[in-house]
């Protein structure tokens, strides 16, 4: 049987592979520590269950609704958004998706055509590429300065060409945690303008902030980009909501009638049961999300200088957000004897029973990232096995 060319082109996820293989040794009894996962330890807030509960019981989460979400979701998510970039977005910029993933898929099914080139920086996350592949078009990988994890003008001048229709930043950024500064982002922006490409922005963490760092939006900079930019959130990482599976995106409302279309004829609505949950997240309080994102920062502050510790491991910067570590440790391959970070992820994960995501994954071989979205307990045991996995091979 014939399968079609675009699928034949897209590569397997290395990381739900990874994932796979870590809960199949757990399931045998074995202390797997799974740094795999870009996704919350902590259970979805309780009043955000309820909620859904309380939907499902007067019958509000039983029958179909329109495509893009209801009315209130789709306004509250404008009006939380106006609060707090200072813009003017209504219902109708807003549409509501089966997760941020499907949210990213749906643009590039939407503005993409055959052939158009789509500018991404490395590293990027694993299905950026694969998403553009699916939608006919080109991925254009954009590398770094040696060292660096955010990528200039110049860099993305660079590889510019007439088929170039968009390009995709992503901050706080998975899988490094770091964060494009406003300077960056609004040199980026205006190039964008000047050139006529879609910006599009994933802001899947941008709650997701620690020690005194602070996240700039592409929408709030000015006027010019915000109109060529598409936001992409959701409540997956915020509101520790990843089985829920609710995203969003904001834009123009012509993009969002297109997106209308794409969705009504792939999805149509979410679950509505998830739609009313999202709801209550956005309308309650929101000291759940600050107390998850303290927790957070305090794995970051006390993890970050075990993996420093780890022979061969280099962290350039210390990651500003998101949950992820991203440690350059091609002096540890060196050391080790390992032919690259495949290979190292495989035997620490026979070995020691640490699951890591190569970076090859990303853009970028020679790196690793851990999620640190565990246990402070787990963490502290992966570190130790880490560095005595290192120990053990080195030469």
């Amino acid at each position: 049987m014939k399968f079609s060319n675009r699928v034949q082109q897209v590569s397997p996820s290395v990381t739900l592979a990874l994932s796979a293989k870590a809960k199949s040794l757990q399931k045998k009894g074995l202390d797997v520590k799974n740094l795999t996962a870009g996704e919350p330890n902590f259970n979805t807030p309780k009043h955000i269950k309820q909620a859904a509960i309380a939907a499902i019981e007067a019958g509000n989460s039983d029958f179909y609704t329109p495509a893009l979400g209801i009315k209130e979701l789709r306004e509250a998510i404008a009006k939380v958004t106006n609060e707090q970039y200072k813009t003017n977005y209504t219902f109708d910029n807003v549409a509501v998706t089966v997760g941020g993933k499907f949210a990213l898929f749906a643009i590039a099914q939407a503005i993409f055509d055959l052939d158009d080139e789509i500018l991404i920086p490395l590293p990027y996350w694993v299905s950026y590429s694969e998403q553009v592949k699916l939608a006919g078009a080109k991925p254009v990988f954009v590398s770094p300065k040696e060292g660096q994890l955010k990528v200039n003008v110049a860099e993305l001048e660079a590889k510019r060409t007439a088929k170039t229709r968009a390009v995709i930043i992503n901050s706080p950024q998975n899988p490094s945690g770091a964060i494009y500064s406003r300077q960056e982002l609004e040199a980026i922006g205006n190039w964008a303008v000047e050139n006529n490409i879609w910006l599009i922005a994933d802001d899947m963490y941008n709650k997701l902030v620690y020690n005194g760092n602070s996240f700039v939006s592409l929408i709030e900079l000015s006027e010019k980009i915000r109109k060529q930019t598409i936001l992409v959130n959701g409540f997956s990482k915020t509101y520790s909501m990843t089985g829920w599976r609710v995203g969003y995106v904001l834009a123009n409302k012509e993009l969002i009638a297109k997106l209308s279309a794409v969705v009504g004829h792939a999805t149509g609505n979410l679950a509505a049961v998830s739609q009313y949950a999202a709801l209550a997240a956005l309308n309650s309080d929101q000291s759940c999300v600050e107390e998850m994102r303290q927790a957070y920062e305090q794995r970051l502050n006390e993890i970050y200088p075990l993996l420093n510790e780890i022979p061969g491991f280099t962290l350039h910067t210390k990651p500003e957000g998101a949950f992820y570590l991203f440690p350059d440790i091609r002096q540890a391959l060196a050391k080790t004897g390992f032919a690259d970070t495949t290979s190292f992820a495989d035997a620490l994960l026979e070995e020691e029973y640490v699951a890591v995501v190569p970076g090859e994954a990303f853009g970028m071989p020679g790196y690793i990232r851990l999620s640190y979205a565990a246990s402070l307990s787990d963490l502290r045991e992966a570190m130790v096995r880490l560095k005595r996995f290192v120990e053990k091979h080195s030469k």
